[in-house]
């Protein structure tokens, strides 16, 4: 079976350190889907704009593998990165088809942009540039139980870290034309807590690519602080 690329994915994650582990984690962060020219046609997207949020399928492009390499257990990072579980059991990208599946909110359909139609979502965990194989809207009758049972990964659900940005970090930020609800989009990311968790050493300095920038920040038992931004090399 041969599957089509119909879209890619652009946003501020340029690299896959600092990605979401899920989607709709940090639901501030907006992207745009951009769909390949063939695709590039309003009728396919007719009736979309009265759902909320739409299923992304789309593959694990950047996960390092050889086609066809795989393994029946994996190490999900929050688990400390020793614990093996099934693979089937994660969202690991390490998987026999590299394919993903997010559920993304819809903001709007822009028919007007050079490239588009192009959906404006929020809240995915993909890396720019990712390729997207199909969209189908999110049906809350049948998509949503609120009685499932969310294995090992619920221990993890409202895990998240106080941010703060040292005052030269935050002057770099605005002089660099960051404006809050970039500063405040960042944050909702960094406090995910990017790091691997066997990574648990207050005396190191973390990089991270976003959008145009560089960030720099430590973790320590009070959170996330942030020392420096710079404009990324590209």
């Amino acid at each position: 079976m041969e599957i089509k690329k119909i879209a890619h994915i652009e946003n501020r994650f340029v690299g896959k350190f600092g990605i979401p582990r899920q989607s709709g984690l940090a639901d501030a962060e907006e992207a745009r889907i951009v769909f390949e020219p063939e695709f590039r046609n309003p009728d396919a997207l007719r009736g979309l704009e009265g759902y909320s949020h739409v299923w992304l399928l789309w593959e694990f492009s950047e996960n390092g593998k050889e086609e066809g390499a795989w393994s029946p257990t994996v190490r999900p990072p929050r688990l400390g990165g020793n614990t093996r579980m099934g693979v089937f059991a994660t969202r690991s990208p390490f998987r026999p088809n590299p394919i993903g599946l997010s559920s993304v909110r819809l903001i709007r359909i822009d028919y007007e942009a050079k490239d588009g139609p192009v959906l404006i979502v929020a809240g995915a965990d993909l890396m720019n540039g990712t390729p997207v194989f199909d969209i189908k809207p999110y049906l809350p009758y049948t998509d949503c139980h609120p009685e499932a049972e969310d294995g090992f990964a619920g221990a993890f659900t409202d895990y998240r870290l106080p941010v703060t940005f040292c005052e030269e970090a935050l002057a770099e930020a605005k002089q660099l034309g960051m404006d809050e609800e970039t500063i405040q989009a960042l944050s909702d990311v960094l406090a995910l807590d990017p790091r691997p968790a066997y990574q648990n050493d207050p005396q190191r300095t973390y990089g991270m690519s976003y959008g145009l920038y560089e960030v720099a920040f430590a973790v320590s038992e009070e959170g996330i602080k942030v020392s420096n931004i710079r404009l990324r090399s590209v």
